[in-house]
């Protein structure tokens, strides 16, 4: 028999706000000599928008990859609302944990319909017989299933391309597809990985409207992002990796003006930088030479011309003597 196990348009296990649905704890993952992230904590909770950023390279995806099962960490582990999470990827879905990808991965040959119905199979159960007799509690699960996809197609605003194939979609359609698919599987957490990559401004602003709705539905997120406006006006709070440890959380303002923050992105300033007395000092001493050196400048030049005017008397002298011995008569003279 088939049934469907979700309640149309609901989450599945739906928490109070505020009460914790992710938390990872002390998660490391090496490969071989590397340490890609090193002891990482990090809390979602329900209702709840949180960002994940940091310079490229700083183990952010990484770190989404322990979350959802990709990769086992070396150590630490990661809850989903009090329960360990497993280490398979399709049964972190299961738990009630969905996910995007940087690079989108849909199924370019299939349509859109399709892909999000690829997303439901985790909420569907279909006993052997059910599916090859394709009886009366297929044909139902099949049907509502079919009808919560569309539902999502049209809330992400693609209900009108449903029989187009994936791989026609604009770029920025097939990030919202990309986010229907894992909506498809009645998420509590969605972990969005870089969700507005390549977009224009005017569709980043339509994935922030459209963020901002899904956690309206129940869902708190986790994202991952390197359009700074984007992500500080977006998350309710904000964490910051830098080579593999977290460096800092707290809200966009007090992230934005943390000098470490500041540093990672812009550069670390090198040991005993000058503050701004040494500064002015140095822009004095700067003033100084440049000054001497133009005085030097004006002697040479004034040298230079000097010399220049002394060398021409002298040939003009030498051609009024020259002038004066070749002078008519000199010769008959002596």
């Amino acid at each position: 028999m088939t049934t469907d196990t979700t309640t149309k348009g609901t989450t599945p296990d739906a928490t109070t706000p505020g009460t914790p649905i992710l938390d990872a704890r002390g998660v490391t993952m090496r490969f071989g000599g590397l340490t890609a992230v090193r002891g990482v904590d990090l809390t979602v909770n329900s209702g709840e928008i949180v960002g994940l950023i940091g310079p490229n390279g700083a183990g952010k995806t990484t770190f989404f990859n322990c979350l959802t099962g990709l990769y086992v960490p070396t150590e630490g582990e990661v809850r989903y609302k009090g329960q360990v999470l497993p280490p398979k990827p399709f049964k972190v879905t299961a738990a009630g944990i969905a996910r995007t990808f940087q690079n989108i991965r849909l199924f370019a040959n299939m349509t859109v319909l399709e892909n999000v119905l690829v997303g439901r199979h985790t909420r569907t159960k279909e006993g052997l017989w059910s599916a090859l007799l394709r009886g009366p509690g297929f044909h139902r699960a099949e049907a509502a299933s079919r009808a919560r996809a569309m539902e999502l197609l049209e809330f992400v605003g693609l209900a009108h391309k449903a029989n187009h194939l994936s791989r026609n979609l604009p770029y920025g359609e097939q990030r919202k597809l990309e986010i229907a698919r894992a909506l498809a599987s009645e998420p509590g957490l969605l972990l969005l990985d870089e969700p507005t990559a390549g977009m224009n401004p005017q569709e980043t602003r339509a994935t922030e409207e459209l963020v901002f709705a899904i956690r309206d539905m129940g869902i708190a997120i986790l994202v991952i992002e390197h359009d700074m406006r984007f992500i500080m006006n977006l998350c309710d709070r904000v964490a910051v990796l830098v080579q593999g440890e977290k460096l800092i959380e707290g809200d966009s303002v007090t992230v934005q003006r943390d000098e470490r923050v500041i540093a990672a992105y812009l550069g670390e300033p090198f040991e005993g930088a000058p503050g701004a007395e040494e500064a002015a000092e140095v822009e004095s001493a700067e003033a100084h030479a440049k000054a001497e050196a133009q005085a030097e400048s004006a002697k040479a030049e004034a040298k230079t011309e000097a010399q220049a005017e002394s060398a021409e008397n002298t040939t003009d002298a030498a051609s009024d003597r020259s002038t004066t011995d070749a002078a008519p008569g000199k010769e008959n003279d002596r």
